[in-house]
């Protein structure tokens, strides 16, 4: 059974940063490409951020770049999210998942395309 657990979500001031963790178990961790979302009150969960199953090669979506940034360490079976001048905007429940697919050759964007899912975690910007 695949598990993945988030934490690191909190309240912070518009401006300021956050680290976000996804620690996974129960499958090759280093076999699958992991992606962040986001779901903001009344909306449907968005795409933040795919790193492959190496970690060479990353996909942000515009409203993140240059702002976040993903990582992973598939010795500790975690990937991180930095979140750096942090906009009220980014307020939202962040969700780590990790793809369907072991080695994916391409990037993807679509919840549909990942299995699993962890419970989420608030992030809060106030401004």
């Amino acid at each position: 059974q695949v598990q993945l657990v988030e934490s690191g979500g909190g309240l912070v001031q518009a401006g300021g940063s956050l680290r976000l963790s996804c620690a996974a178990s129960g499958r090759p961790f280093s076999s699958y490409a992991m992606g962040w979302f986001r779901q903001a009150p009344g909306k449907e969960r968005e795409f933040v951020v795919y790193i492959n199953w190496s970690g060479r090669s990353t996909y942000y979506a515009d409203s993140v770049k240059g702002r976040f940034t993903i990582s992973r360490d598939n010795a500790k079976n975690t990937v991180y999210l930095q979140m750096n001048s942090l906009k009220p905007e980014d307020t939202a429940v962040y969700y780590c998942a990790a793809d369907r697919f072991a080695y994916r050759g391409s990037w993807t964007a679509a919840p549909k395309e990942y299995a699993y899912w962890g419970q989420g975690t608030q992030v809060t910007v106030s401004s």
